[in-house]
């Protein structure tokens, strides 16, 4: 599913314009960045949470060379999902 299949999804679903369910999407989507920008996670109860972790340098590898390389630090959003949704999902 893309974002206007879910955009016409959630119109359907809460009786929107189109329109009026994208500019929630992107309004809800916008909240979750700037609340992870911010250092904030975001937990939506039964759903899952969206939050940021550290990801130290490290050492890898150029595949073209096979010359050690410097991958550096850096802040890696992520999510995890919440029972109702691990529990619909598997049946």
């Amino acid at each position: 599913m893309n974002k206007s299949e879910l955009i016409n999804t959630i119109a359907e679903q809460a009786d929107l314009t189109k329109a009026d369910a994208g500019r929630a999407f992107d309004a809800v989507q916008k909240a979750i960045e700037n609340a992870l920008i911010a250092g904030d996670s975001v937990t939506l109860v039964g759903f899952g949470t969206f939050g940021v972790k550290d990801r130290a340098e490290r050492t890898g590898r150029n595949p073209q060379t096979g010359r050690e390389i410097t991958i550096a630090a850096a802040k890696v959003p992520f999510f995890k999902p919440g029972k109702s949704l691990k529990d619909s999902i598997n049946g």
